[in-house]
């Protein structure tokens, strides 16, 4: 992928540039109007859907984060389809056209329909697991390095937990905040595997708390991953409970080589 800087919006390069990136900033140089009528309807659904439906608990302050934090790295456990959107709804609607979200392009990018919803409501950054030129890393690196607000979201964990336990993080997480200098913020979803647990067409009601942590500086992937465990253990000592043995040890052991 070209820098930004040297992209040429005048010649054929704008209009061969794929579809599912025409909607992210440094890209996009006009107010997109179709993605924020998109977006304030799809706000609105949230607002109804987590007060009637899945009654959403914040513990924390996100407006004082979003003030003293232009640039965050969001990171989060990682368990159900509901974990973005109820990342979304926690954070005021003022804020979201700061906010993306990492996604798998083979799923969220994966037809028209979804490729609509995750650029226009959930303005998704397309990453392909696949990638074997990382490109996709080399566009969240130029985002967080260019815009002056930005808090991006990113699961760890690389994907869905199948039996609700946080698992070992990859270092992607890592390797953007020391790059771009970004700092890191601790979010624990609490009760998102019992409301939609992977398998599952839909989410059941019910109550979904969403914990503000601390803020972690750029560090290693075995530093984040102690901190964010020891964070989420002293608020839930079962969200570790039942890691398998061999999972543990190879945490232990990812943690010492790094």
């Amino acid at each position: 992928m070209r820098e930004i800087n040297d992209w040429n919006y005048e010649n054929e390069q704008w209009t061969v540039l794929p579809t599912h990136l025409k909607h992210l900033p440094l890209f996009t140089r006009h107010f997109d109007f179709t993605s924020y009528i998109f977006r304030v309807l799809w706000a609105i659904f949230l607002k109804f859907a987590f007060r009637y439906y899945i009654r959403l608990k914040v513990k924390g302050d996100f407006k004082k984060m979003y003030k003293n934090h232009p640039r965050l790295l969001l990171i989060s456990n990682h368990a159900s389809h509901l974990d973005a959107v109820s990342i979304a709804a926690a954070i005021p609607f003022r804020y979201w056209l700061d906010l993306y979200l990492t996604a798998a392009k083979d799923y969220w990018f994966s037809n028209p329909i979804f490729t609509f919803f995750s650029k226009h409501c959930l303005g998704a950054i397309p990453i392909d697991r696949k990638d074997k030129k990382g490109e996709a890393v080399k566009l969240c690196i130029t985002l967080l390095k260019k815009l002056d607000r930005i808090w991006m979201i990113l699961f760890p964990e690389g994907t869905r937990s199948k039996d609700g336990n946080i698992h070992t993080f990859k270092r992607g997480v890592s390797l953007f905040a020391l790059q771009t200098k970004t700092p890191i913020l601790f979010i624990y979803i609490e009760g998102n595997t019992t409301l939609w647990p992977k398998g599952h067409l839909l989410p059941l009601p019910g109550k979904l708390t969403i914990h503000v942590g601390p803020i972690q500086q750029p560090a290693e992937i075995s530093e984040i991953d102690t901190n964010y465990r020891n964070w989420v253990m002293s608020i839930n000592p079962d969200a570790y409970k039942d890691l398998p043995k061999e999972i543990e040890k190879d945490l232990l052991e990812e943690n010492e080589m790094d």
